[in-house]
């Protein structure tokens, strides 16, 4: 009897953006300086490949590691920090036209056409590493969903898993980064024949609120240590 084939490993991607003042979580500058948003931005990302590193862990045979990443890594905060965070991350550069265009790349870059993949961003350091690793299982198991998706408390989305990385093509026209971003993905993907199942809700770090409410999501975190040490702020109007 010839063995069944043994199933590729999912691929872990997180999508990021070096955390250069000024480049980054621009929205938080109405309450913090250029300096200290890039100090949460780079805090977030390294609590973020923390959580993917121990979702991988909890899988079995292996889970490959990526990060695509864009902007130069020596003019973010911490990049020493940042260096030793993404040890054991494949260093991808994203490429495409758009955020969707970055998007789908990075699934493709990461595991190839045919591979399964589990992606998430840089603003949701109280990520459960259970939540990625359940992702993971879901689109890896042959009774499970084409697709796995998170949604934000904001309209977008937070995470995609996919069974097929070649599938993330079909987000690419999604209008990213609006209220109804998360609906026209989770429409993008029905269309495009795949069954898709929802994770949890997730807030992201955008606004000033989203910094103290995400840091109590988080207790132990750095994300939640320096948003201590910043203190509540208030947006200043202009």
């Amino acid at each position: 009897m010839t063995p069944a084939p043994t199933a590729s490993p999912v691929t872990y991607v997180v999508l990021a953006k070096a955390p250069v003042p000024g480049r980054v979580k621009t929205r938080l500058t109405s309450a913090y300086s250029e300096h200290e948003a890039a100090a949460l931005a780079s805090a977030a990302l390294l609590d973020t490949l923390d959580a993917v590193r121990t979702a991988a862990a909890l899988g079995t045979g292996g889970r490959p590691l990526v990060c695509a990443l864009t902007g130069e890594l020596d003019a973010a905060a911490a990049p020493d920090a940042l260096r030793t965070g993404l040890s054991g991350f494949r260093v991808v550069e994203q490429r495409g036209t758009g955020l969707g265009g970055r998007i789908a790349a990075a699934h493709l870059d990461a595991a190839g056409g045919t591979g399964a993949t589990v992606q998430v961003g840089m603003d949701t350091p109280h990520a459960d590493a259970h939540v990625l690793a359940r992702a993971a299982e879901r689109v890896a198991d042959p009774d499970g969903p084409d697709a796995v998706l998170g949604p934000a408390a904001d309209g977008g989305w937070w995470l995609l898993a996919l069974r097929r990385a070649a599938d993330a093509r079909l987000v690419e026209p999604v209008p990213m980064s609006t209220a109804a971003t998360g609906r026209l993905t989770l429409a993008a993907l029905e269309a495009g024949g795949l069954r898709v199942e929802e994770a949890e809700t997730l807030s992201d770090v955008d606004v000033p609120a989203d910094v103290v409410a995400v840091a109590a999501r988080c207790p132990g975190s750095r994300f939640a240590a320096l948003a201590g040490v910043l203190g509540t702020r208030e947006p200043v109007v202009a």
